[in-house]
């Protein structure tokens, strides 16, 4: 049985691409830490931001599999961009990414606009916290 309920009252107007609310009973928390769009070697890859947030995604992926959680694990993700209106710009495409490599179960997520991230030709980190059963 999945430990995570996601919450949407209907007072609220409708989520897209995230979750309202999400509560945890039971099961192993899971940090995971920033995830940009490194590739095996450490160098950011993609010209894009949706290029980015695509590797960025399945690297917060990997790590979540590497600890035995799934995408449904996952309670809440920060995206943290360097181009907050970029990322809106590009919402549609980000939210197709995101339902091909995580499904259609969204977390708790905030969007946070950075000035700048730790790999500087980063556009895009995610960070999160699973529930596991």
């Amino acid at each position: 049985m999945n430990p995570i309920t996601r919450i949407n009252p209907t007072e609220l107007a409708p989520p897209t691409g995230f979750s309202h609310a999400v509560t945890a009973t039971g099961g192993t928390l899971v940090f995971l830490a920033g995830q940009t769009a490194l590739d095996g070697d450490g160098k950011i890859v993609g010209a894009t931001l949706p290029e980015q947030f695509e590797t960025a995604l399945a690297n917060l992926l990997a790590a979540l599999r590497a600890a035995g959680g799934a995408p449904a694990s996952l309670a809440r993700v920060t995206v943290y961009a360097t181009d907050v209106a970029a990322y809106r710009a590009h919402a549609h495409e980000l939210g197709t990414i995101w339902r091909r490599l995580a499904g259609r179960e969204y977390p708790a997520m905030a969007v946070i606009g950075a000035a700048r991230l730790w790999d500087e030709q980063a556009m895009v980190e995610l960070d999160g916290i699973a529930v596991l059963d």
